[in-house]
């Protein structure tokens, strides 16, 4: 298909996608967002957290939000021992068995220190009786011999870490980076900014592109902005797993894979109503969708708008992404494209006012 990302939406991604936005001091990557859709919006909205929104039609009553988060996963220092070894803890879902001989960013106010997540060579370990990478074994080596060393390159309890994998392109249609998960959909959402603009499509509500911030611990940040919106309808995108991957069952994790197009969900926080236009949209556009059942809840931030203000009829599209939570997450162009084509085609299909009510 032909594509309708433009050379200034590849750079605006990598930039993104390079800067590092832990939950928590997601700042600096909320400003990278709205330098870029700041073109596409009349106004902004931000709150004492950092989650940021652009506004279409900031004076309509009626008003419909999509949305992505923007924050990643990390690790807090936790201790400093003796001998000059960094144990942590999770600031999110961060993955203990990727930590070893990975490099880190040590975020400091003198600026990044470099560190490794260092691992007993094989020949050290016994046959058989080999330890597997957990919270309470990994440590993080800066070079020191002593904690006074650490200590005196501004490392001290509670610096956030990061990890300085960069997006590249595999295979010439695979994005793979860090972080896909999921500053992937607050490109996505960007890209649906631009195209109204240069499309010079004129909505008759409100439309609130929102950035939200701590997903990864909680939704917090949806919780939050949801409050201060008011919305009537709220779209959002995050990934799901793709589970064509080994030690993945499609029985239990659902049936979805890259390059097979967008994944609608069904739970009981996704509106049926708004659902079903999500759909008939895909089908009368031809863009190619998968499904998903999500049993009690979707674990993203649709559950946070769906139940706050008394009710928000709330939907889901998903990225289908591999390897969740590593620093190889791998999502397909083609799917992106279509997720921004769904939601730009499903908002231009909600009519003012509209109540998605099961009651005539």
């Amino acid at each position: 298909m032909k594509s309708i990302l433009t050379k200034e939406s590849h750079k605006f991604l990598t930039k993104y996608l390079n800067n590092p936005a832990p939950t928590g001091y997601e700042w600096e990557s909320q400003k990278i967002w709205m330098d870029y859709i700041k073109p596409y919006v009349d106004d902004f909205i931000t709150d004492t957290y950092g989650t940021a929104v652009g506004v279409i039609n900031p004076k309509a009553n009626y008003k419909v939000v999509i949305e992505a988060h923007s924050d990643e996963i990390s690790w807090y220092v936790n201790y400093i021992s003796d001998k000059g070894l960094i144990s942590v803890i999770r600031n999110g879902g961060s993955d203990h068995m990727i930590a070893p001989s990975k490099w880190v960013n040590i975020h400091t106010k003198k600026g990044i220190v470099k560190g490794v997540f260092g691992w007993p060579a094989i020949h050290t370990r016994l046959a058989g009786k080999e330890e597997t990478p957990k919270i309470e074994n990994i440590t993080i080596d800066v070079g020191a011999s002593k904690k006074e060393e650490v200590e005196k390159m501004g490392i001290h309890v509670g610096c956030v870490i990061t990890y300085p994998d960069t997006f590249q392109v595999l295979n010439k249609n695979k994005f793979v980076c860090r972080a896909l998960d999921n500053r992937i959909g607050g490109f996505m959402i960007a890209e649906v900014a631009r195209l109204l603009k240069e499309n010079n499509i004129k909505l008759p509500f409100g439309l609130y592109v929102t950035n939200s911030v701590q997903e990864e611990i909680g939704l917090r940040g949806a919780e939050m902005i949801t409050q201060t919106i008011k919305p009537n309808v709220a779209i959002v995108t995050d990934v799901c797993h793709d589970t064509s991957t080994p030690m993945i069952d499609p029985k239990k994790q659902g049936d979805n894979t890259i390059g097979k197009g967008p994944v609608i969900s069904y739970a009981p926080a996704v509106q049926q109503l708004l659902r079903d236009r999500i759909i008939e949209t895909a089908e009368a556009k031809k863009i190619p969708f998968q499904r998903l059942a999500s049993s009690r809840y979707t674990g993203t931030d649709t559950d946070a708008f769906a139940y706050s203000n008394g009710g928000v009829a709330s939907a889901l599209i998903s990225l289908p992404l591999k390897y969740m939570h590593t620093t190889v997450e791998m999502v397909h162009q083609e799917d992106v494209e279509n997720v921004i084509k769904l939601i730009y085609e499903t908002i231009q299909n909600i009519k003012d006012g509209e109540r998605f009510s099961y009651f005539a």
